[in-house]
Formats: C-alpha cells, sequence, structure tokens
C-alpha cells in the first residue's frame, strides 16, 4: 500500500500498519511525541491500523487535532481521578475545547473550587501509573448493559440516542471505562505534566434548563509546561482586564436583576458608545453605504417569508398584536429587504450598500449570559448589500478591506475562516455552490490566508468569519461577509437589468463590529479600560492644586471643552497626589495640573498615561496637539510607567 505523507513523500508497505508504526518507521522521535494520526482527512488513534492507500498526517501537541487528542486523554485521567474519589459521582461528557476541555459530572454532594487541588493530584497517580489505553467497541445492547452495570445514567441515554448501526466504542485505562468515540493517547503517561484544573461552573445536561444542573470542572492542557504557564499567566491578566470588574469601576455599564442578559449603558460608556458609532457612520459614509432604521417588532408572516421562523425561532421573542402572531427582530435582514423592496430599482442602483444599527433581541439562556458578551439585547452594526451577479468578487473585497481597516485602528491582528454549507439550510447545490465559490475567489483575489470551516455557514448562505486577536492572544469572532441567494428569492426582489428584463440581486449580509455591546466588551479587555484618547469617555481631568486656583482650572476647562475635548474637572479638596492616583485608576489619558505658577504665567502642566510628566505647556499648543492626535485617532505608546 501506498501512504502520502504531509510533505507530499510515499512510503510503501507491503503490509497492514498501525499509525504508530509508520510514525516510527518515519521517525523514533516522531513516534515518541505523537498524539494522532489522521487518515485520508480524519483524525484516528495512532493505535488505527491503516490497510489501503491513503494520505497520512503524523499529529503532535503542536497541531490542533494533536493537541486535542492530549486533551480528551487527559479528561478521561480527570473523570478516572474523580470516580476514584467520589465513587459515586455520575459521568456525562468530557470533550476537548479550544483552550483546553471539561467534564460533566453529576456529583451526590457538591464539590468547591479547593478540592480541585485533590483531583489533580490523583490524576498525577494516575499518570505515572502508564496506564495502557484500549480501544473496544461493543453491540447496542452489550453496551447499554455494561454502562447501566456500572451505574452511569447518563451513558445509557447518550448509547440510546445513538443512530441504529452506529459503531459504539469505549476506552479503557486501567479500572476506568469510558464510553466515547476518540481518538486518545497509547497511555496515560503520555499526558505529561502539563495540565491544570482551572474552575467549576454550573451546566445542564444537554445544554437544556429543564435538565438537572451538572457541575462542570474546566481545565487545560499542553505538551510543555512552558505552554501551559503562558497560558495560566494569560488567564490571571485576562482576570485583571475583565470587562464586567473595569466597566463597573470605570462607570461604563451595569447589569441589574431586573433584566438580565439587558444591558444598562452609563454616561461614560454612552460616550464610548456614541464614539464608536460616529465613527462607523464615517467609515460607512466615505465607502458609499446609505443608513436606514426598520422597526424592531414585525409580523410573523414575514418570519415565516424569511425562514427564520422555522430556523431560528426557540432563539426569538414573540408577542400577539390585535390577534396576530408577532416576533421583535432577531435580526435585521427581512427589514432591510422590504426596505429595499419598497421602490422598483434598476442595475444603475446596483450595488445598493443599506447600513443599519440596528437594536436585535435574541434569546440566549440563563446560564451562557456574560456581562457584554453574551446578552439578550444589543446592536447589530448591519449592511445589507443588494447587487449583480458580476459585482459579488468587488463587493466582497470592498466589505474585507473595510473590516481590514477597522480591526487595524484598534491593533487587532486577525485570521479568517470560510464557512461552507449546514446540514440546516435552505436553497438548491447551484446557487450554494455559487455563493462558496464567490466567497473564496474574493479572499484568493485579496491574498488573505484562510481555513475552510466545514458545514459552519448560516442557514441562507455560506460566509466568511473574521477572528481578532485581542492584546493577550485571545481570538474573538466579530465580523463577518455572508452571501445569500435565499433571501432575495423568497421575498421575491427583482431590479431591472441594462437587458429590460427584470433579474433577481443577489444579497451580501456583513457586520464589522458584530454586536457593539460585545465589541465593546472585547476593546475594555483589549485595553484594559485604558483606550486611545479619540476613545476615552474623559480625554483629560484638570487637577487644581487647591481651591485656590478653582477658577484658573475652570478656565482651562472651557478652553478645552469648546475645542470639542472631553474634560472633567476633580474639584474636591483633596491632596494633588490623590488626584492624580484616581485620575490614574480611572484611565484618564491627559492630566492637567494647575497651581500658583501654572496660573501666574498662563500655563498647564501636563501629566499623560503614556510618557507621565510631560512638562509645562501653552494651553493652546496642547489642545492643538491633543486635537492631532484625536483626528487621526492614533494610539500613544506608553513610554513609562505611571506613578
Amino acid at each position: 500500500m501506498k501512504i502520502t505523507l504531509k510533505d507530499g513523500s510515499v512510503k510503501e508497505y507491503a503490509q497492514a500498519m498501525s499509525v504508530l508504526d509508520i510514525a516510527s518507521d518515519i521517525s523514533a522521535g516522531l513516534a515518541r511525541v505523537a498524539c494522532a494520526g489522521e487518515v485520508d482527512g480524519e483524525r484516528v488513534d495512532l493505535r488505527t491500523v491503516v490497510d489501503k492507500d491513503c494520505t497520512l498526517n503524523i499529529l503532535t501537541a503542536k497541531d490542533e487535532g494533536g493537541l486535542a487528542t492530549l486533551r480528551h486523554t487527559a479528561s478521561h485521567v480527570m473523570a478516572q481521578a474523580i470516580k476514584r474519589l467520589y465513587p459515586e459521582a455520575k459521568l456525562a461528557i468530557g470533550p476537548s475545547i479550544a483552550d483546553g476541555f471539561y467534564y460533566d459530572i453529576d456529583f451526590a454532594s457538591p464539590i468547591a473550587a479547593e478540592d480541585l487541588e485533590k483531583i489533580e493530584a490523583e490524576m498525577k497517580k494516575i499518570v505515572k501509573e502508564a496506564l495502557p489505553i484500549e480501544r473496544f467497541t461493543l453491540p447496542r445492547n452489550e453496551a447499554i448493559a455494561l454502562m447501566k452495570e456500572k451505574e452511569e445514567p447518563y451513558k445509557v441515554e447518550l448509547i440510546e440516542d445513538l443512530p441504529e448501526g452506529e459503531e459504539i466504542s469505549f476506552y479503557r485505562q486501567g479500572d476506568f471505562t469510558d464510553l466515547c468515540a476518540g481518538p486518545h493517547l497509547m497511555n496515560t503517561k503520555e499526558v505529561g505534566k502539563a495540565y491544570k484544573l482551572t474552575s467549576i461552573a454550573g451546566a445542564y445536561w444537554r445544554g437544556d434548563e429543564h435538565n438537572k444542573m451538572l457541575t462542570r470542572i474546566y481545565a487545560t492542557a499542553f505538551g510543555k509546561k512552558e505552554e501551559l504557564e503562558a497560558y495560566l499567566t494569560m488567564l490571571e491578566e485576562a482576570k485583571k482586564r475583565d470587562h464586567r470588574k473595569l466597566g463597573k469601576e470605570l462607570g461604563l455599564f451595569m447589569m441589574h436583576d431586573a433584566g438580565p442578559g439587558f444591558p444598562f449603558f452609563l454616561p461614560k460608556g454612552m460616550v464610548l458608545k456614541n464614539t464608536l458609532l460616529d465613527y462607523w457612520r464615517q467609515l460607512h459614509k466615505k465607502a458609499g453605504y446609505v443608513e436606514i432604521s426598520t422597526p424592531i417588532i414585525l409580523n410573523r408572516s414575514l418570519w415565516e417569508t424569511s425562514g427564520h421562523w422555522d430556523h431560528y425561532k426557540n432563539n426569538m421573542y414573540t408577542t400577539v398584536i390585535d390577534g396576530q402572531d408577532y416576533a421583535i427582530k432577531p435580526m435585521n435582514c427581512p427589514g432591510g429587504v422590504l426596505t429595499y423592496a419598497s421602490e422598483p430599482r434598476s442595475y444603475r442602483d446596483l450595488p445598493l450598500r443599506m447600513g443599519e444599527l440596528g437594536i436585535v433581541h435574541r434569546h440566549e439562556k440563563s446560564g451562557q449570559l456574560h456581562g457584554l458578551m453574551r446578552v439578550r439585547c444589543f446592536t447589530q452594526d448591519d449592511a445589507h448589500i443588494f447587487m449583480t451577479p458580476e459585482q459579488i468578487k468587488d463587493e466582497i473585497m470592498g466589505v474585507a478591506k473595510l473590516i481590514n481597516e477597522v480591526y487595524t485602528l484598534f491593533g487587532f491582528k486577525y485570521h479568517v475562516e470560510l464557512s461552507t454549507r449546514p446540514e440546516d439550510s435552505m436553497g438548491s447545490d447551484e446557487d450554494w455552490e455559487m455563493a462558496t465559490e464567490g466567497l473564496r475567489s474574493a479572499l484568493d483575489a485579496l491574498g488573505l490566508d484562510y481555513v475552510v470551516n466545514e458545514g459552519d455557514g448560516a442557514f441562507y448562505g455560506p460566509k466568511i468569519d473574521f477572528h481578532l486577536v485581542d492584546a493577550i492572544g485571545r481570538t474573538w469572532q466579530c465580523g463577518t461577509i455572508q452571501l445569500d441567494f435565499q433571501l432575495p428569492q423568497r421575498f421575491e426582489l427583482e431590479y431591472q437589468g441594462a437587458d429590460g428584463e427584470k433579474h433577481r440581486p443577489i444579497m451580501i449580509h456583513r457586520v464589522v463590529f458584530g454586536s457593539i455591546e460585545r465589541f465593546i466588551g472585547i476593546l475594555i479587555e483589549h485595553f484594559a479600560g485604558a483606550f486611545p484618547t479619540w476613545l476615552a469617555p474623559v480625554q483629560v481631568k484638570v487637577l487644581p492644586i487647591s481651591d485656590k486656583y478653582a477658577d484658573y482650572a475652570e478656565k482651562v476647562r472651557k478652553q478645552l471643552d469648546d475645542a470639542g475635548i472631553r474634560v472633567e474637572v476633580d474639584t474636591r479638596a483633596e491632596k494633588i497626589g490623590y488626584k492624580i492616583r484616581e485620575a490614574q485608576m480611572q484611565k484618564v489619558p491627559y492630566m492637567v495640573i494647575v497651581g500658583q505658577k501654572e496660573e501666574e504665567e498662563g500655563l498647564v502642566s501636563v501629566r499623560s498615561r503614556f510618557a507621565g510628566d510631560e512638562g509645562q505647556k501653552n494651553p493652546e499648543e496642547f489642545i492643538k496637539a491633543l486635537k492631532e492626535e484625536i483626528d487621526s485617532k492614533i494610539q500613544r505608546e506608553v513610554k513609562a510607567q505611571e506613578a
């Protein structure tokens, strides 16, 4: 058989070989660090036997699939440790996830965060035991009998829900056996020492609030200790940057039990939000967009026509008006479609780029709500572009360039994913193929690197997602471009072509920020609350040394305010050192200190977040330089530590 390796080289073998044997034949060093294999694109165990021609990639902990295999095995080691310490505990599911793994457990009595250390110590013993990990399969009835014998009701339910004829596999390590599709490492020792249990949370069985609340233990694992230490350092930094904590300290927003998931923006938060929206409007006007606003509540028939009533109803809030069903919009697109259809359109009108800062509502489960990152009401910076087939490529490229401009301004790096047709979709194969190829060709023309995310498109079309990377290395999905052949068909949209005939337009759905609220949450954490001057709710704080200089402080404040600079005066009877520290805690970019010398000479002493003491300046010169910094939206680098 011929085995084609990742580098294109070909190995030939006269007999069937396990993935591990092939890895050993390539290099003993590779076999030592191998975690899994990828046969014709499918991730498999190292113990998997290859008996025909195929492409093979050996995965290590440096590869996404290899690291996922290591983490999945670590989740089994954690489950085994839990069963040793808490024999009455019932196991649910324990997958690897983007930054680690978790296991959902039904404990007989609650455990606390302090118990994680005990579980880790038991995991250490299991790793040291180097237990061989064996895979085996059972027929459905025997699989159910085994899990009933082990008194694992959640596993029984999972098996019963598997389709008839599905292979039911288990993994055994010592006295522990778990239902699992795999793949896994060869023995427990290979999990190594770079793992950590990080937190405890509640999680409903199968994500359904009508089911029992289980205990979810989050953890992570890496191939090397240095990688684990870097990750734990990032988690500590993330705690300091938590937007919920900083949002409260900086007076930006609040949440209230009167409306879980519905954020309240406070005065300074509104300044921040409106500054972002002003920037959005300037950017889109320059890019040839017109702005519209559509109703928040529309009737059921509209949502049936759009497909949302069938595909998205569980996430929609509904009401009844005059005996008819209505829905509060979860998306802006049907309103944008009606706006397009409100008058006859010609090919000369296209492309028509309509932007909308629309408030949408989505029914998120209470357990998934998280500050501004996951809310039930948010402003989506939507735009819908209606175009001819010939304009697809240029329009997608234009949107991608606009998104790049925004992310670059804020200092974000990003990567791109192309998401293809999901199982729950509408439309013909031909339309989906044309739409997907339209997105792909635009990305290729821009020279953007991207990965294909199979089956993760919207129900009405494929999409491009932009995943930005923040200051501490976390990724966030924000911008998206979705190509849609379906809504124009369902709403029978038309334009008159150059041939005088009626034609169907093609539609792009796109967002740049995504959710304004979520983007603000990301910005708070990215900048740790220390926003660039143009974005800061308060740009300058005037600090009189004592009450005697209050009048001069007010004069300076008025000069700044008249120049359009956001300014406050600290008139409290406190020492100047205290006022400076308070302004620093509020992350104000500039402090202007005024006392006897400043008043006599008509100057101001400037202290900044970026360079500390910047000396005395003429107020007019300071205002001119500050205006240039704000208008250009530059980000000054921090050159000195705050005192």
